[in-house]
């Protein structure tokens, strides 16, 4: 290969070029590497892992080897079951079955043959535990917590956690390392386990300049970059990807501005197109989401550069964006935060939704949803719900003693001080329901009524009105301490009581390019076209923009990212 060690190389020969480096890139490149393909990898932003790198890091894997070495065996239709009626007209059996049967191999291969190891997350439920085919355990897994230290040099070139995730840049783990910090008040063992994390942190901060216990969606990019480096992946930062190169309609590269200038990167089996589709990209999604007349309403959690140019690279040799999803995003709740600096950013709602004592009123002040469904859930029912010509946004309301207890958004609980998110305006505070909905601009006679009817019922571990704590999946929401009775239902009785704003946001795009079971892009015909492949979030969503479960989005990614290295290798049978 043809590599770029001088610093006025002006082109690169290569077999396969992958463009973007999140989970699905990250996948493709490896995968073609091992199977013998010479790879690069280019990066518009001036560090790896994209919006993965900022994810919780969770893949649905259904059939996945940790599961069944947990003993967990589930007849290969029962994915397909609930797929069917969770995607309905949607289910496109190609595409499902290339993923389903693709899926459990890829874990394998990643975990024998890389620096890509996991964790299971047998315990975690499908999202919509009433319909048929939905799992109560062994659909996800997660990368390994991932020393930092062990990437050498390239760990300065990755993206950091989630300003807004993390604390004080450190991430935590989804899964028992999380339950230790929403518990440490209330739990010695979680208090001397966040203590050691936290000190453990301090010193890399110290002696690194920033975290190196790499957990959730860092570590998944970081392993896999890792074993991109390790079989030879050249991977560019930098380097946005202006225009496919096209020979008698074959795509057999692209042209790639660097920091050096402009650059030929020929690859003879193809692209992959791996950009992280189009959540900033103002204009498309001002076209496509629902209720967004300017664009701009939408609070999108993936990074500035995830702005549609794989998309438009798609397009541009005969690619169909494909909008006829159930969504264009996957949806998720988000507050807006500005930060002491002046910079602003976008807070994920996932976690205290369902906790006992909290709710989501829109401006009318009643409830439209149960709070502890999945985040695509509640974000879908508040567009729907929010009351025409009014920006759409909701308000989860809670007492002193949940935020304490749990915190609320990007302020964080007991024993850090609630006061800086009241004083910068991120929270509002109030001793009475009144005052506080008369801040929010919310009907107060119907919050108040809202509340009183809630606490009657919550009391009792009930609530007739959405059945919140009725699914497997509400009560994993839950508060972990409580065993006997309903995690997700409680009073929010004991004042100052506190409100944050919560608007429509994403953890990606839906709607992408059309593709096949082997994730090449098919045209208007639907032919493939020869030579470009799409993935992650530039490939339009194999669950037709539904969300039946947790990871559905690095799921599929990686898998597809699996699919098409072996694809452009010409790989026959599975490895070893």
């Amino acid at each position: 290969m043809t590599t770029p060690h001088s610093q006025h190389a002006r082109q690169i020969d290569c077999d396969l070029l992958v463009i973007g480096s999140g989970a699905s890139g990250l996948a493709a490149a490896v995968t073609a590497a091992w199977h013998g393909l010479r790879v690069v990898v280019v990066e518009k932003h001036d560090s790896f892992g994209g919006a993965t790198a900022w994810s919780g890091g969770w893949a649905w894997v259904p059939g996945n080897p940790l599961a069944k070495r947990a003993g967990i065996h589930e007849d290969p239709q029962q994915p397909r079951t609930y797929l069917k009626n969770e995607l309905g007209e949607r289910y496109n059996a190609e595409r499902v079955d290339a993923f389903l049967d693709n899926a459990p191999h890829m874990v394998a291969f990643f975990e024998q043959h890389t620096a890509l190891q996991w964790v299971d997350g047998n315990g975690i439920p499908d999202v919509h535990g009433k319909v048929e085919g939905a799992a109560t355990q062994g659909h996800q897994v997660i990368a390994a917590p991932f020393n930092g230290r062990e990437m050498g040099k390239l760990v300065k070139r990755m993206r950091k956690t989630m300003r807004e995730t993390s604390f004080l840049g450190m991430p935590i783990m989804a899964g028992a390392d999380l339950g230790a910090f929403l518990t440490m008040t209330r739990s010695l063992k979680s208090f001397v386990h966040v203590t050691k994390r936290f000190l453990a942190h301090l010193r890399d901060l110290a002696f690194h300049g920033r975290a190196m216990h790499l957990v959730n969606g860092v570590a998944l990019v970081g392993r896999l970059a890792k074993s991109a480096e390790d079989l030879g992946v050249i991977l560019i930062e930098s380097a946005p990807a202006r225009e496919l190169l096209l020979d008698d309609g074959k795509v057999q590269g692209a042209r790639v501005d660097t920091p050096n200038g402009p650059m030929t990167i020929r690859a003879s089996k193809g692209v992959v197109l791996a950009a992280g589709g189009f959540p900033n990209d103002i204009q498309r999604r001002q076209a496509l989401f629902p209720r967004t007349p300017t664009g701009q309403e939408h609070l999108a959690l993936p990074p500035q550069s995830c702005s549609g140019d794989g998309i438009s690279l798609g397009e541009s040799a005969g690619g169909v964006l494909e909008t006829d999803v159930a969504s264009p995003a996957a949806w998720a709740p988000v507050s807006l935060v500005q930060h002491r600096d002046g910079s602003t950013g976008h807070f994920p709602h996932i976690i205290e939704r369902g906790k006992p004592g909290i709710i989501g009123v829109l401006s009318t002040g009643k409830r439209f949803c149960n709070e502890a469904d999945g985040y695509y859930d509640y974000t879908a029912a508040m567009v729907a719900g929010a009351p025409a010509g009014e920006e759409v946004a909701s308000w989860l309301i809670c007492d002193h003693r949940f935020q304490r207890r749990f915190g609320l958004g990007y302020s964080r609980p007991f024993p850090l001080p609630v006061g800086p998110a009241v004083r910068s305006g991120y929270l509002k505070r109030a001793d009475t329901l009144q005052a506080l909905a008369a801040q929010c601009g919310i009907d107060g006679a119907a919050l108040v009524q809202t509340v009183q009817q809630f606490n009657e019922h919550a009391r009792r571990g009930e609530d007739p009105e959405f059945g919140r704590g009725s699914t497997a999946y509400n009560r994993k929401m839950g508060d972990p301490l409580i065993t006997e009775g309903n995690p997700c239902v409680g009073p929010i009785e004991t004042g100052p009581f506190y409100a944050v704003k919560v608007r429509p946001g994403s953890f990606g795009t839906f709607a992408g390019l059309k593709t096949n079971g082997n994730a090449q892009v098919l045209n208007s015909e639907g032919s493939p076209i020869t030579g470009l492949y799409a993935v992650g979030t530039d490939m339009a969503s194999v669950m037709g923009g539904f969300y039946p479960s947790g990871g559905i989005n690095l799921g599929p990614a990686l898998t597809f990212g699996y699919v098409a290295g072996r694809h452009a290798a010409g790989a026959q049978g599975y490895e070893a």
